[in-house]
């Protein structure tokens, strides 16, 4: 079966429908699905429901969809770094339901393994607690979460063999794998598409089962928050010397 589409807007034709739900992987800017965000801008879907650690940032990411106003409801970790974001929800245009990072992630693979539900500690006693079922396991208080099932995935990889056998960069794995997992149909932007072999099966992040189309293809990778020090000078001292750290993908 031939995985492999043109574009991101060939991938996802006939997928998209309004009020769908969609995960997406990423954290921050890092690692995340630009081409399949671009094309869901051009299509015009809306009254979305996505489930994302967070929502990009002004302009950038999920946030163009923000921009567009096609989301209904976020699911989410972290909704920082996004005026946008903050506007709509204040304002009741948008829905937010917040999920601590694990259980996201967790929410998100237990639907990937086909389970619909898993008990955790992480919540009890907050307001994520609210409304949801309590159960006591050894004197030890959980609550019932359960498993997010999306009608699509759209998520980014370093590489992938032509099945959709993929390796993620470093830290740009992230909600990748799990976000991937738990849509019925998958749509996978690479940098680089292989011939099937080509890649050890150890180094392997995510088994192509989970893919279902292929996109290759240029992405801009911006980072999100750049801070610098000054450079060292004469009168720094010895192992002192200046450097920089970026919130971006590796």
């Amino acid at each position: 079966m031939n995985k492999i589409y043109g574009s991101a807007k060939e991938a996802l034709e006939g997928l998209l429908f309004d009020g769908m739900t969609l995960a997406a992987g990423g954290f921050g800017l890092c690692g995340i699905p630009e081409l399949c965000i671009d094309a869901l801008v051009e299509s015009g879907v809306k009254d979305i429901t996505i489930a994302s650690n967070n929502c990009g940032v002004d302009g950038f990411g999920l946030g163009k969809l923000l921009d567009t106003k096609q989301i209904k409801k976020m699911i989410s970790s972290y909704v920082g770094e996004n005026a946008e974001f903050m506007r709509q929800y204040l304002s009741g245009e948008l829905e937010l339901e917040f999920n601590p990072q694990g259980t996201l992630a967790e929410r998100m693979r237990a639907a990937g393994h086909g389970i619909p539900g898993f008990y955790t500690k992480t919540g009890v006693g907050t307001v994520i607690a609210e409304g949801k079922e309590h159960k006591d396991f050894n004197g030890e208080t959980y609550i019932l979460e359960t498993g997010i099932f999306a009608d699509v995935s759209i998520v980014k990889a370093w590489k992938a063999d032509t099945s959709g056998n993929a390796i993620f960069r470093k830290t740009a794995r992230n909600f990748n794998p799990p976000a991937a997992m738990c849509g019925k149909v998958c749509v996978m932007e690479v940098e680089e598409i292989v011939p099937v072999g080509s890649l050890d099966p150890d180094h392997i992040h995510l088994p192509g089962i989970y893919v279902h189309r292929l996109v290759q293809g240029q992405h801009e990778k911006r980072i999100e928050q750049r801070t610098t020090r000054k450079r060292a000078d004469a009168t720094t001292p010895a192992g002192a010397g200046g450097g920089c750290g970026d919130k971006g993908e590796a």
